[in-house]
């Protein structure tokens, strides 16, 4: 990686740094991540580039691991692209999601069980959301009739 001697100095902070932080934090919205990864890549610094590095390290959702990544390669970074994970997304959803299950009716739809997740677990929705894109109620429904 390249040190912040580097780095211009001079490189101001985006106005608005504060709120695009939080923004590349909330776990329950992965859009809102991405749209913070692709404005925090307009603005070299070694703070942008330290959140470019934690979002592209350690983000659930492998979309916005790769629009960091693809922001500190264009700052000249020399950063290596994870490997996209496999299995639970989130720590514990597998127990996550049974638990929902058992607490609807035996006879309950997938859209029932569907919608109580979207409630409770936010978080896992919108990864998995993030994550399957297109294909995620296709995973879901079958993750849903194998628990």
């Amino acid at each position: 990686m390249i040190g912040l001697s580097d780095i211009e100095a001079t490189k101001e902070l985006p106005p608005n740094y504060e709120e695009l932080k939080k923004s590349a934090n909330r776990t329950s919205n992965w859009r809102e991540r991405l749209s913070a990864v692709e404005e925090l890549g307009q603005w070299k610094n070694k703070q942008t580039i330290d959140v470019l590095t934690r979002i592209m390290i350690g983000d659930t959702v492998y979309k916005v691991q790769e629009a960091a990544y693809r922001q500190l390669k264009a700052f000249g970074e020399d950063v290596q692209l994870p490997s996209q994970k496999k299995g639970d997304l989130i720590k514990g959803t597998t127990k996550a999601l049974i638990r929902i299950k058992k607490s609807l009716p035996r006879d309950h739809t997938f859209e029932a069980f569907k919608e109580k997740l979207q409630k409770m677990r936010t978080d896992i929705y919108d990864t998995y959301e993030g994550d399957k894109g297109d294909d995620l109620d296709q995973w879901l429904e079958a993750t849903w009739a194998s628990l």
